[in-house]
């Protein structure tokens, strides 16, 4: 694997258990049941105009805090009264990396791929996520949505990604929990690998190499 392959990881349900798994446990934490708390955030996603819940909070259109007062008003109207805390902190809290994909990012750099993080993530949650990983170690670059102002699955983000890399888009590959974002990649010229697990993702990242 030389230098001129670029491997780019997703961090949310890629380096980090599946996004399922994380909501169950911030409900269990929070008291507040999954049904309610879905309708709420749909709700207030859907005045974004977008389904896409991270949309508003990772480009960003609001601050976190401004996110969870929208919530909580939603939830009111269920009538469901919550307190609910730093969405960051209760989110990552006890969250662990997925050792065995960064174990696999540690050895493809050491081998000679670039290798960087594509991500989108809400700007408050910049020192949580570094708590878990050794960005340094892992990332010869971060790519975050929250700092250049573009995401996943658009074009523009890719494009960003690939020049940053110095590296040629269709010798980049993007490995995401989502289809949508592996199809944003493909669209921009881009391999992909839509991640189920490290072991079939590190399968799929050698054979899209020697494509």
């Amino acid at each position: 694997m030389g230098p001129s392959v670029a491997i780019w990881s997703d961090f949310g349900g890629v380096l980090t258990p599946p996004v399922a798994d994380t909501f169950a446990a911030f409900c269990q934490k929070t008291g507040l049941a999954p049904d309610p708390l879905r309708s709420a955030i749909a709700a207030v996603t859907a005045t974004f105009g977008t389904e896409d819940m991270m949309l508003p909070l990772d480009t960003p259109l609001v601050t976190e805090d401004e996110w969870l007062d929208l919530v909580r008003a939603a939830l009111a109207e269920q009538g469901i009264h919550a307190a609910i805390p730093s969405l960051a902190e209760t989110w990552f809290a006890d969250r662990p990396a997925n050792t065995s994909w960064v174990n696999a990012l540690l050895r493809y750099r050491t081998e000679g791929a670039f290798v960087g993080m594509l991500s989108n993530m809400p700007p408050a949650w910049e020192p949580y996520w570094r708590k878990m990983v050794v960005a340094d170690e892992l990332f010869d670059t971060v790519v975050n949505s929250a700092q250049v102002g573009c995401r996943k699955p658009d074009r523009e983000i890719f494009d960003l990604a690939a020049e940053r890399a110095g590296i040629a888009p269709d010798r980049c590959i993007l490995v995401d929990d989502l289809p949508q974002n592996c199809a944003g990649a493909r669209a921009a010229g881009w391999r992909a690998v839509l991640f189920v697990d490290a072991e079939q993702a590190i399968a799929d990242v050698e054979r899209a190499v020697d494509h």
